[in-house]
């Protein structure tokens, strides 16, 4: 029989939080973090950590993971490949959607997402609610009801037509948000300036992969992103804004807060990395790949973008993972023809590089602290979203989810990553690290060259309220 303390020590960490960077060994029994030191007494199993940076797991609280589409689109990764590739990544909890169709119940969509996850996972996930269809029914019985349950965040659109909700009817669903304490994420684009852009762009005869961006110019999102803002202050209520791509919508969030208003906002690494260029400079189709909405917008705005995660403007830094095939016929050319932008499913792969692309351009590149990444990646998603002290952060009594950091050059390729896409749009970029290892509940399931987590091993998480404010 063994007398060791631990199940696992992690030795020598230079391990970093939301707040601060330190050396410590990490004890970890039952999948939990149980004591922090130096010198601790011996685990069954030990790993030294030398020299390397450790970060908690990473939290990416925006993902779209086998989401029901409408014939003849499919997402490429289920639960499996998708979070396969996040393990991979550093990230060791996922919270996609389980989306609301119209005309069906908010629950029957509970059910259903749970079917399409069980048995798949590798790390552990929580869903986030898209509302859709805000009935009297969903409004008073059903979205109260699962918020209790643990589905404590919700998602509404501006646009999409299948999706939207007017402005009165996103009233009603911020009402129930600020009734049962949980938190709504915006998708901010004004959703008629888009179609009466596109009818035009389709006159003209422009309709390659390059005009989806001109049919979203900054204005749209700045717009609705204004409009999201008044409604929750008429309601008296946090809201977060999803996927933040430009500096005009970033003027409207500075605006609010100036004003003291509970305004949150997320943004991607595709804002960062990806520009306007990266969707066509001619009508080749190849521009499809880098798809998604908003846009990727100019090279400078870019700057913006690292500004607002450098200086506390944006709470979350989320992939927006919307896995597509490129060349295939339930991906971005529908029946296997290239189709006029209006009609290419939305969406690039993300899961597996959101924190290398964070940590390499960001920490090591010096435009963000390490404990800002680790603010940004995993403690700030896991407090919006009722996870925290649980995930997010290297604590005693949280689970023991973390990335161990190998700080080397490291060329993105997509043949070596682990989703089901048959492209990334970061192909061919040279990075400066890649995790080493990352462990979920005291597990190793990266071990720096594959995965090694067993399917069906992610657990589903209830959430809590969110902690981002006090109380109400």
């Amino acid at each position: 029989m063994s007398n060791a303390t631990f199940d696992l020590v992690i030795r020598q960490a230079r391990a970093a939080t939301a707040s601060d960077v330190f050396e410590t060994d990490i004890g970890i029994r039952g999948g939990r973090i149980v004591q922090l030191g130096q010198g601790l007494a011996q685990g069954q199993a030990e790993i030294d950590a030398r020299g390397r940076t450790v970060t908690p797991g990473g939290v990416d609280a925006h993902c779209h993971l086998d989401q029901p589409m409408e014939a003849p689109a499919r997402m490429a990764d289920d639960f499996r490949t998708g979070t396969r590739s996040a393990a991979a990544g550093g990230t060791t909890t996922v919270i996609p959607f389980a989306a609301q169709a119209k005309g069906e119940s908010l629950r029957a969509a509970v059910v259903d997402y749970h079917a399409r996850s069980e048995g798949r996972a590798v790390i552990d996930y929580a869903f986030h609610l898209i509302v859709s269809d805000p009935t009297p029914e969903v409004l008073a019985t059903e979205l109260p009801a699962l918020i209790g349950e643990g589905y404590t965040s919700f998602k509404v659109y501006m646009t999409y037509d299948d999706l939207k909700l007017d402005d009165g009817q996103i009233l009603d669903v911020l009402d129930v948000a600020r009734t049962h304490g949980a938190l709504a994420m915006l998708h901010a684009e004004n959703a008629d300036c888009i179609e009466w852009l596109t009818r035009r762009l389709e006159a003209a005869g422009r309709t390659a992969p390059r005009f989806h961006a001109h049919a979203r110019p900054m204005l749209v999102e700045r717009e609705a992103t204004h409009r999201a803002i008044a409604l929750s202050q008429l309601v008296d209520v946090p809201i977060l804004i999803v996927h933040v791509s430009g500096k005009e919508a970033v003027e409207q969030i500075r605006w609010a807060r100036a004003h003291g208003l509970p305004v949150f906002a997320e943004t991607c690494p595709q804002y960062l990395f990806l520009t306007a260029e990266d969707l066509g400079i001619d009508d080749s189709y190849h521009g499809a790949k880098c798809i998604c909405s908003p846009p990727p917008r100019g090279k400078e705005n870019q700057q913006v973008i690292w500004d607002g995660l450098a200086d506390g403007l944006f709470t979350v830094f989320s992939s927006d993972h919307a896995p597509f095939k490129f060349d295939a016929p339930e991906g971005k050319k529908p029946g296997g023809a290239e189709v006029p932008f209006r009609h290419i499913p939305n969406g690039i792969p993300g899961l597996e590089t959101r924190l290398p692309l964070l940590y390499s351009e960001g920490v090591l590149g010096g435009r963000i602290t390490l404990q800002k990444f680790v603010e940004l990646t995993a403690t700030n998603p896991a407090k919006a979203y009722g996870l925290h002290p649980r995930k997010g952060t290297i604590a005693i009594g949280s689970d023991a989810d973390l990335v161990i950091w190998d700080e080397h050059e490291h060329v993105v390729r997509n043949a070596a990553l682990h989703h089901a896409v048959d492209y990334t749009p970061y192909e061919g970029m040279v990075l400066q690290a890649w995790p080493a290892l990352t462990l979920s509940r005291g597990e190793v399931v990266w071990d720096g060259r594959q995965v090694v987590g067993r399917e069906g091993r992610g657990r589903f998480l209830p959430c809590g309220q969110p902690t981002l404010l006090p109380k109400r």
